[in-house]
This record gives C-alpha cells, structure tokens and sequence, in this order.
C-alpha cells in the first residue's frame, strides 16, 4: 500500500475516533440543576448568586423554586440574565408589591366617589361583620411577571422554557404539596408566591393554592428527578428566631412555617452538591426597599465558592442572548370564565378594549386595574393563546368575591354642613347581574341622606337611580346677590334654611372608551325659609322637573392633592316644569363646565389650572334659587353652589359666572402638603350677553394652606383673603367630602 494512502486511512480513523470520543464526553456532560429557596425579599439574593454562576461558566439544565425563588427562576428560566433581572428589580416599586395599588383613572365615577368618602370598609356577611383575607391580589406583581414572560405566553410545558423549570405551591384544603411544572408560567409563579394572609390564593385546575414554602421550600428533590447530576442551591431561608426577633403577624407566620422546614434542611443539604447560603440576617421577607443590599449578599456568598463552581463550568462567562419583552399585542377576541353575577359585556367594559383592538401593557394594565377596583373579584388572572389571524386570544379568568354587602364608615366636618358621621350600606348583586345599591345616612348637625342604585353594562348602555336629601343653615350678608335679595326685606343679613331633595334617573355609557356620556330626568324639591324675616318665612317651596345631559372625564391621580392628569365635567340642564311656588317659573336651561389639568414641575411640586363657567338661557327671568353661588372651601359642592377663596360661604351670587384658579402644591413631606391659591371670577347677570367674560377680573381671593393626608381623607386649614374686600376668612375642614 503506497504511503499517501496510509496517511489517509490513518487521518479518517483519527477524526472518527476524535467524534465518537468527543460525542460521549457531551452525553456524559454533567447536567447542573440549579435550586431558589423561597424567602420574601430575602430571596433577591438569588439574583447576586446567578451573576456569580454566569460569571464562573456555568450552563443550567434545570432551575426550580419556591415562593420569591420560584419567581426569580421562573424569570431566568424564560430567558433573562441575571444582570437583566438586577436591573428589573432596581425599578420595582416595592412599596407596590406589598399592597394592590389601584390607579384613580382605572376607576369608575361611581367607583372614584366609593373610595373618596369613607374611611373604613368591613365586609358584612349574615349579619356579621368580617375583615378580608388577605391584604392583596397582588396584581402589581401579576402584571410584572406577565410583562415579562411576554416572549413565552403560549407556552404551557416548562420543559419546552428556554431551561426547564419547576415550582412549588402549597393546596390550601387540603395541605398538600402541588409540584408545578405545567400551565400557565406567571399562575404558577404567583401561587408559589402567595404568601398567606399577604395575598389572595391562585385558583389552578380547580385547587385553591398558596405560598409553596408552607410544605417545600427548598425542592432539590424536584430538581434531581427532572435529570440533573449536579445540584447547586441558594438557601435563604431563616433559621428559629427568639421572641424578641419576632416582629409582626409576618414574623409569626414566618416562625410556624420555619418548625418543618428546619427539620427538613440536614437531609435536603446533603442532597445538594454545592450549597450556598448567604448572610441575610438581617433583612426580613419585606425588605424588598434593601434589594439592592441583598443581591450583593447573594454575590458574596457565591463568591466565597468561586474555585468549585468554577471547575464545575466552562472557560468562559455565560452570556446569555438579551430577552426584551415587547409591549404590544393584537387581541383578536376576548373570553371569560362563566360567572354568576356579572356578565362579559361587564367585564369587558371595565377592560375599556374590544376584541380587534391592537394594545399596549399599560393598557391592559389599565384595565385589570379597573376590574380590580370594583372589589367584585377575589381574583384576577388572564393567559394568552395563538389566534387563528396570528395575534392573541385574551382568556380571563375571575373568581367572584362572595362578600356582595358591606358597611362603610366617613367623618367629615366643614363651616357650612358642620360635622357629620356617615354610614353606609352597600348591597351588590340586589336585584340584577353587574348592579350595586348604596345607602349613605349622614348624622350630625345637618341630618343628610344619598341612596344610589347603579346597574353597570360596560360599553353598552348602563342605567341607574338617584335619591338624596341635603340640608343646611347658613347667614346670607349683603354680599349676596350684590345685596339685592337683603334689601328686599329691609335686613342687612338673613339667616337661611335650606333644603334640597332630589330624585333622578339616568342612562349613560362609556364614549371613545375614555368618556363617559350619560342623560337622565330629575325631580328636585327645593325649600327655603328663615326665621329671619316673619312677613314670609318661606321663600321657596317648589319641585322642579328638569332633562339633563353630562360628560365626563378624569384622569387626576388624586382628588385632593393632584400632581398629574386632567378632567372635564360638561351639564346641559333644561328645566320644564315646576309646582312653581312663588309664580316666577319660566322655562329655563343651565349650561356649565368645569375641566383642569394638573403636572408636576419639579419633584413633589405640582401646579393645578382650572377653570370653570356657566350661564342660564331663557326667554325670560330665571329661577334665582338656581343661581351660581360662590364661597367657602371644604365643603361637597352641590347644585351651583362653588368653592372661591377670598369670600365666606354663599357669597357671591349670579345666574351666569366664569372662574379661573392656578394651584401651587408641594408635599413637603410625605402626605404632607402646603400649597397657595389664587382664583379669580367674573358674576352677575347674563355676563356672556353683555361681552364682560373676558374683561378685568371683579372679583379675587387668595388663600394659603396646609393638607394632610389621613386614613379619614384630607385635613386642611386654609387662610384666605380677598383684596377686593379686605376680608380674610380660615376654615377647617376634616376628612372625606360628602
């Protein structure tokens, strides 16, 4: 045989030789499993450990967790760096995290007033009263990992996750461990999570299941059995703390679930090969404002055991490819879970998108916020699957709240309706699906009632029923009416009692998905009468029928201490007919509008715009009694009467007014505000008719302030004054407006 054909037998046996060997090093390559314990906040420290396991080399085959570490592993699992979630965690709001933070422009206007006049809620059901469950859904959690987990939504494997993952939930029936490894990725992550007492447990295939922690917190075994050679784990748990260690409900609940835990940890220990526990001593499972702190403990735990995890790795870093979660989706349809007292025109409403909408996270956001701040759901879940035109199909899943009555209590005191205690009932699911009546009765020096009844279709026409009952008694000075009413009776001031009980009814339903339109009928009796004058006590004893029409919008952040958003509240009133008291009626419309817009400066530094008009439009003379009436602060504006700062309550008089005010608010500290207000107004009689709108300001005030934020709604005291009568007035005013 010659020697070129030699040489080549010889190179073709080599590489063949040289493959097989090299094929069977990478089938008996070492498979590493990765394993989180669960921990609160303290498991942050899993982020520092990955950084440290990337850096060595070290390729994952399996990861898996239980409570924050089934978090942390289920993002890593789906493709994000550990450098990707240190940053992700550094953004977290974790204030947000602890407790359901629900945006005011998610909420209804029914749903605005319902959180913006009582103080405290108690379930109340069977005639006892009761307390929630938990202290959150944890919604601002469920939208972070959906966020997320975007590039992976149609997965329901997670074998088929970029590393194949395992978690770990506790069923809350029945006690028993619930190993995780299929469905829904941020479900499974979330009920791993569910800390009990803190969040709502997740509903999955019919199990109610909560925090994993609570029977496996640390599940290497799981890990072993996916087909992992190699175990490393991140141990974050807390050893048995001394009674003087034990801080809060939290703190106890920790303790009870470390007892099994602890036992369990010798044998668990010597099932994982490299095992990592960083000194986390002194955080608790809430510390998630120190995350920063934490991760770098994680670091330097993994650190102290670099030389192992590097023999255990490659050459090089692992550097895994960027994953970017996209912020749009085409939803092609919406389904909803079958529910007993709410409809899907109902929930889709509240989601304020269609089926065919094309949507960003926010949006979506958005609109489980607004599902969540009806309170009429324990929980909230949604998932993805491939539509049948390429985008996706939204599948809600809601679990309603069996609580449907509660009691409701306010405190407020003001210088025009003095002090009042509120109580209310609300009784949702009374008579209709998707409806909720209200009944507030107010006591104290002014006996006042509101009954609400409200049926709630979404974007389809919804309708509802109104009955309230307000009262007040108040000194008139010359002021009012530009004197003219006083001089009638030869005084110089009049003390007044007045009373106003109004019924409507209404239709109304959401416009361009952001406004709401709605018309209704009302029926209002006005008395007013004083002691006063003995001639005529009684000025007015008259019902009036009126058509009306409004249109609204607000996106304030706040009702009392905005720093961003705008509103816009439009009313055409045309009144028809009335028992008509005095003899005056002659048909009559009122026009008026109110909008602002709101932005802050510099931090904590807000300036607020408003303005404000009306005008009345008749043949005729008008109904004075349904004048403009401006003065005072504090108060809840009803009717025309207005809030103008340098004059005392109904002061000011006119059937047609415009107002402007300019706001400068700081928040000095947290919930604690001083802010300066100018306002400026032009009244009197048909001022749009005679071109004085826009002329020189005739009247003006100013006032200067202090506001805290309190469980019971604002505390304020306002200093005001007016150049024009070099008047100064300070009022108090204590708690919620109603």
């Amino acid at each position: 045989m010659n020697k070129p054909l030699l040489t080549l037998l010889f190179l073709l046996t080599f590489y063949t030789v040289s493959a097989q060997e090299n094929d069977t090093l990478s089938k008996h390559k070492p498979k590493i499993g990765v394993v989180l314990s669960g921990g609160g906040a303290k498991g942050l420290a899993h982020i520092g450990a990955l950084k440290v396991l990337e850096e060595a080399g070290i390729e994952i085959s399996y990861i898996g967790g239980t409570s924050m570490g089934a978090i942390i592993g289920g993002l890593y699992a789906s493709g994000y760096s550990a450098n990707q979630l240190d940053s992700i965690f550094q953004r977290v709001d974790s204030d947000a995290l602890l407790r359901d933070y629900i945006p005011r422009s998610s909420k209804t206007f029914f749903e605005k007033r319902n959180d913006e006049i009582y103080a405290l809620t108690l379930p109340f059901k069977k005639f006892k009263l009761g307390f929630p469950t938990a202290v959150s859904k944890g919604l601002y959690n469920y939208a972070i990992i959906n966020r997320l987990t975007n590039h992976v939504r149609h997965i329901r494997d997670f074998d088929s996750l970029p590393i194949p993952f395992v978690c770990i939930a506790t069923d809350i029936e029945t006690g028993e461990e619930v190993v995780l490894h299929k469905g829904i990725l941020p479900d499974a992550i979330l009920a791993s999570g569910a800390f009990p007492s803190l969040y709502y447990p997740v509903e999955i295939d019919g199990r109610l299941l909560i925090d994993g922690g609570v029977t496996n917190n640390y599940p290497v075994e799981e890990i072993r059995k996916m087909g992992a050679d190699i175990i490393i784990g991140v141990d974050v748990q807390d050893g048995l703390k001394s009674r003087d260690e034990i801080k809060g409900a939290t703190g106890v609940l920790v303790q009870i679930n470390n007892y099994q835990m602890i036992k369990k940890m010798d044998k668990k220990r010597e099932d994982t090969d490299v095992y990592i526990k960083p000194d986390i001593s002194g955080y608790s499972v809430i510390s998630f404002d120190q995350g920063k702190e934490i991760i770098r403990k994680g670091e330097e735990a993994a650190l102290v055991l670099y030389d192992t995890l590097k023999k255990l790795g490659s050459d090089k870093p692992i550097v895994k490819r960027c994953t970017e979660a996209k912020d749009t989706l085409n939803i092609e349809y919406i389904n909803v879970n079958e529910l007993e007292y709410y409809t899907k025109s109902y929930v889709v409403g509240k989601l304020r998108f269609k089926g065919g909408a094309k949507i960003t996270y926010d949006k979506l956001d958005a609109g489980i916020s607004s599902l969540s701040a009806t309170q009429n759901f324990n929980s909230i879940s949604y998932s993805f699957e491939k539509g049948p035109n390429g985008g996706d199909v939204l599948n809600m899943n809601l679990t309603e709240n069996p609580i449907n009555r509660y009691l409701k209590f306010g405190l407020h005191y003001d210088g025009l309706y003095k002090s009042g205690i509120l109580v209310n009932l609300t009784q949702k699911k009374l008579l209709f699906q998707n409806d909720v009546a209200s009944l507030d009765v107010i006591l104290g020096d002014h006996f006042r009632y509101n009954f609400d009844y409200y049926r709630d279709n979404g974007f389809h026409i919804s309708y509802g029923f109104h009955s309230s009952f307000s009262n007040f008694n108040r000194n008139i000075s010359a002021e009012y009416n530009e004197g003219e009413f006083l001089r009638t009776f030869g005084v110089n001031s009049l003390n007044l009692d007045f009373t106003d009980f109004t019924n409507k009814v209404y239709l109304q339903t959401i416009f361009a998905q952001k406004f709401l339109i709605g018309a209704g009928a009302e029926l209002k009796h006005l008395k007013i009468k004083s002691e006063t004058v003995e001639s005529n006590s009684i000025f007015d004893d008259s019902d009036y029928f009126s058509l009306y029409g409004t249109l609204k919008y607000d996106s304030y952040d706040n009702k009392y201490f905005p720093k961003k958003g705008w509103y816009f509240i439009g009313e055409a009133k045309t009144f028809l007919f009335s028992s008509d008291y005095n003899d005056i009626f002659g048909r009559f419309s009122i026009f008026k509008a109110d909008m602002g817009i709101v932005h802050e400066i510099v931090r904590n530094l807000s300036l607020e715009l408003q303005t404000e008009g009306g005008f009345a439009v008749s043949s005729d003379t008008t109904v004075p009694f349904f004048d403009f009436i401006l003065g005072g602060y504090g108060y809840h504006m009803t009717n025309n009467f207005r809030h103008f700062y340098g004059y005392d309550f109904l002061s000011l008089s006119g059937d047609s007014y415009i107002k402007g005010t300019a706001t400068l608010d700081y928040e000095f500290v947290k919930k604690n505000h001083i802010n300066f207000t100018a306002n400026f107004a032009n009244l009197g009689h048909r001022i749009y008719d005679e071109g004085n709108i826009f002329s020189v300001p005739e009247f003006s005030g100013y006032a200067l302030g202090y506001g805290m934020e309190t469980i019971i709604g604002p505390i304020e005291i306002k200093h005001s004054w007016s150049p024009d009568t070099k008047n100064h007035y300070t009022w108090f005013s204590v708690g919620f407006w109603f």
